[in-house]
């Protein structure tokens, strides 16, 4: 591990680190994972939404119809 403030972190202490966490929010860590999972899927879902958007987007700009060039100056008199 990498050193913190002069000492290395082993990987005991960071099994007692995690084991006193558990200890202190195991009771909100089921509903803190479950609020984290929806707000992934949310994002997950608005970025589709983007990608979808711009994709119709280009769609819609693909099928436009070509017009036809006209002249200015039909029928106009100077």
């Amino acid at each position: 591990m990498t050193p913190l403030l002069g000492y290395t972190v082993g990987w005991i202490e960071v099994l007692v680190l995690g084991l006193v966490i558990l200890l202190l929010f195991g009771n909100r860590l089921p509903t803190l994972m479950r609020s984290l999972g929806r707000g992934v899927v949310e994002f997950k879902k608005g970025v589709q939404g983007i990608d979808d958007d711009s994709s119709n987007r280009v769609d819609d700009l693909e099928n436009v119809p070509k017009r036809e060039p006209t002249s200015v100056d039909s029928g106009r008199r100077t």
